[in-house]
């Protein structure tokens, strides 16, 4: 066998490899997605079923019963506003601590980054009782503020990371022709490195997406979002698992679709600084 064809070999193998892992991951999804299609007694049918009569009762039910789009308005307005509002924090803070790095600078970074560490129920009745004399329980307003804390040091370090790949030499010669900080970010970083930006904006989003422990703490009805919806399918009586694969396959597909559109922007963001 000629190199050529070894390393021909190799990629190939490598390729079936990939694709064997893809299917491995999104099996979970195909299972959800076909389950939504079933009645509850196919669902709990067992061995399952591969040949089915597909209804639409379960999606029917879900908006007659509950108002799908009343909770993914929610779900929207609380992950793109907390998304919106950290990115204008956290590209200002990531700015100072990358281009005017002081001797606290990365003792900083490491205590934003360990508040992480921090089980989330170890707060919950200051937050809960803040919320309640503030009059911030069960609205979005709460959610949003709550959601860009929690998701901040995260969205710092990696804005801090594409910045910091970025040669200073660049910014000098900005401020050389005069350039303000503020013209700096917006004329200079945010052009170079909107695929990283993009990256953080579309993680920040996924994980406000699918926050529940929040949501299923401080909203009753008004500002609950959907994974408020699909734990409501979850009760003493037992899961409903035909409503619950349907509530959740409707839940994942606006930020699939989204993942899907910009995943260019994505993949572009995680190599950003990967090649000099």
């Amino acid at each position: 066998m000629t190199l050529k064809q070894t390393r021909q070999l190799r990629t190939f193998l490598l390729g079936l490899l990939a694709w064997a892992v893809g299917l491995v991951m999104f099996f979970p999804i195909f299972w959800m997605i076909l389950t939504s299609f079933k009645t509850e007694l196919a669902a709990f049918a067992s061995p399952p079923e591969l040949f089915f009569t597909p209804t639409l009762e379960n999606y029917v039910e879900i908006q007659q019963r509950s108002g799908y789009f009343s909770f993914a308005w929610n779900s929207v307005v609380v992950s793109f506003g907390s998304t919106i509002i950290g990115m204008l924090i956290a590209v200002p803070a990531a700015y100072s601590m990358a281009f005017y790095e002081s001797k606290r600078t990365k003792s900083t970074l490491l205590w934003m980054l360990s508040t992480k560490m921090l089980p989330p129920v170890g707060v919950l009745m200051p937050i809960y009782l803040l919320c309640k004399n503030t009059g911030l329980l069960d609205t979005r307003t709460a959610l949003v503020i709550i959601y860009t804390l929690i998701n901040l040091p995260i969205m710092v370090w990696m804005v801090y990371s594409f910045f910091k790949e970025i040669p200073k030499d660049i910014l000098e010669a900005a401020r050389l022709d005069g350039a303000t900080p503020l013209q700096e970010i917006s004329r200079v970083l945010l052009p170079i490195s909107k695929g990283g930006l993009a990256s953080t904006m579309l993680l920040s989003l996924i994980l406000s997406w699918n926050e529940a422990f929040w949501s299923l703490n401080l909203t009753a009805s008004k500002a609950a979002p959907l994974t408020a919806l699909i734990a409501s399918y979850s009760s003493p009586e037992g899961l409903f698992w035909a409503k619950l694969s349907a509530v959740s396959t409707l839940a994942c597909a606006p930020i699939l679709i989204i993942g899907w559109l910009s995943q260019k922007q994505l993949v572009r963001g995680l190599s950003f600084g990967a090649v000099k």
